[in-house]
């Protein structure tokens, strides 16, 4: 196959339809938008606008609370951080932080921090930097004889 020999699929590509061009087209007049009214002319946006009636959206009781300083972590599992080691992407003698797994690939950008969970089994001696961690997470680190350090939060580096 070469590159001038590359062709579309037959019907893979429409004609535009030619509208307001004559009765006999059969999309001729008013050009498939129906009657007079605000939708038959150009730069309608009414989305959620029923007609005077009071919205759907506004109907609808507020619930909840979203806080605006909650922190977003990365959430990493042991058995990530073990792939990423066999894989040869992650140097297990290093210390393994945010830095290590976004140039590894593990995760896709810094966020507000690192946050380990304990699934997976590790057998390697780790040593981990994180902002958060499972207590199973701790467990199986130190069990396999590496560390997994949690940095403190301001608030008790204050206290």
């Amino acid at each position: 196959m070469k590159l001038n020999e590359i062709a579309d699929i037959d019907g893979a590509t429409h004609s535009r339809k030619r509208l307001g061009r004559g009765i006999g087209s059969g999309s001729g007049k008013t050009g498939g938008r129906g009657v007079k009214g605000q939708k038959a002319r150009s730069g309608v946006a009414i989305n959620g606008f029923e007609g005077g009636q009071m919205p759907l959206y506004r109907r609808l009781p507020k619930r909840g609370f979203v806080n605006i300083f909650a922190k977003d972590y990365n959430i990493v599992s042991l058995a990530r951080i073990v792939e990423g080691i066999e894989a040869g992407k992650l140097d297990a003698s290093a210390t393994i932080d945010v830095a290590a797994l976004k140039a590894a690939g593990i995760v896709r950008r810094k966020r507000d921090g690192l946050r380990v969970l304990g699934d997976g089994d590790v057998s390697t001696k780790l040593t981990i930097a994180a902002d958060g961690a499972s207590k199973s997470a701790i467990e199986k680190v130190e069990k396999a004889g590496g560390t997994l350090t949690v940095a403190q939060k301001k608030a008790d580096a204050e206290a």
